[in-house]
This record gives C-alpha cells, structure tokens and sequence, in this order.
C-alpha cells in the first residue's frame, strides 16, 4: 500500500504551487522579468510612494499625524483606482494593508520612528524563512526558478544545480540580513529620515537587483540543455 493517500500533495506539486504563488515571471526568452515581478511601474510606484510620502511629510511638518494620513491617503487612492479600473488588487491591497499595520504601530506608540518597526520583522521573518529552505536542502531559489526555467524539481538530483540555487537564495538572505543591519541602527539612533531614505533604497531597487543576481548566480552552463536535461531526469524517476 502506497504511504502518500491520493489527495496528499507530492514535494514536486507542492514545488510547483509555491513557484506559482511566488510572483516572479519570466519573458518569452526564459529570462526572468524583474520589471513585471515587482508590479510593473505601477507596482513600484505603489510600493514606494506611501514611503516617500510619510517620509517628505514627517520631514517637512516633524509631526506624526498628518503624516500616517498622508502616507494612508495615498494607499487608499491606488487601491480604489484599482477598483474602478476592474484590474487586479493583489498588491495594491497588499500596500494598503502594509501602510494601515505601520501606521498603527507608529499611532499607538506615538513614536514615527516605528512606522518602519514591522519592516524589521518582515526582512526577519523572510531571511528565516529561507535559511530553513536551505537547512532542509530546498533552497526557495531552486523551487521557483526552477520551474521558470523548465527544470522542475529535476536540480535537486544534480550537485552543481543545487548548489548554484543555494546560492541564490543566499543572495536574498543577503539582501533581507543587509536590511536589517542598516536600518535597525537607524532606528535605534532615532535618525527618522536617514531611516526613511534606507527604507526606499533598500525596497524595491534593492530586492529587483537581488533578484537579477540571483537569476545569473543560478544560470546553468549551458541553459540550452537545460530542459532537455531536465525531462532526461524525470524520465528517470
């Protein structure tokens, strides 16, 4: 009798759902798509914007209120832009959702310094995150350009793949730990705006320039092969 029941996932299915849920897309060349992984120019003027502005008006006024409501404000005019366009709310909600968190933290503190406390978990939280990925020998790197690259699961039966996705994902872990190791010092030295620029610099810029890192770090010697490799593997199995 087999172990797994019919409905209980395989690690290739459950490989598959987490490369999907990932968001990072790829052009019809294989080439992985940073602009529209990160939302497009829209996506990265939703994700800086609310930044940029609780920062420029915190800076101009030095006061905290009117600051959460400009940053609010302008999460609430993408999202409902969004809603009247009929286009998807993934992300535009996802900022929304994001800014309402760090402005109750900095509201109930009473401190604008905090508005970027949930940050510092969430970089924690996805370095964690993938360190354990790699510790349990599926580097997230792998999962998800993996099958962007037609490999599959297939790289985890071939050493220098697997350790090439090792590394990538530890170009994320970098970039989540370089986060951290900025900011947290900023934060402690209460340098609002000195922390309010490393936050926008170090978002989206940073994070689509990992990614790219990533994607050569983890580029087989010759990704012609790579798909035919990768069938050659699975008929194997």
């Amino acid at each position: 009798m087999s172990e797994n029941t019919p409905n209980e996932p395989s690690q290739e299915s459950l490989a598959r759902q987490i490369a999907q849920s990932a968001g990072v897309h790829h052009k019809e060349d294989g080439q992985v798509d940073v602009l529209r992984t990160v939302g497009g120019l829209r996506g990265i003027l939703e994700s800086l914007l609310p930044g940029l502005v609780f920062l420029v008006v915190f800076t101009v006024t030095q006061q905290l209120n009117p600051s959460l409501i400009a940053s609010l404000a302008v999460a609430v005019i993408f999202t409902i832009a969004r809603l009247v366009q009929k286009t998807p709310l993934t992300q535009a909600l996802a900022g929304l959702i994001g800014v309402v968190v760090c402005a109750f933290v900095a509201r109930t503190t009473g401190e604008a310094r905090d508005y970027y406390v949930p940050g510092f978990f969430t970089n924690a939280g996805y370095a964690v995150a993938l360190i354990v990925s790699i510790a349990v020998k599926w580097p997230l790197m792998g999962v998800i350009l993996g099958f962007i690259r037609g490999e599959g699961t297939a790289w985890r039966q071939k050493p220098d793949r697997k350790r090439a996705y090792v590394i990538a994902t530890w170009v994320l872990v970098a970039m989540f730990i370089a986060r951290i190791a900025v900011q947290v010092p900023l934060y402690f030295a209460n340098m609002i705006e000195a922390l309010g620029t490393a936050r926008l610099i170090m978002g989206i810029p940073l994070y689509a320039g990992a990614l790219w890192l990533a994607w050569l770090v983890s580029r087989p010697v010759d990704p012609t092969a790579t798909e035919d490799e990768a069938l050659e593997l699975g008929h194997q199995d």
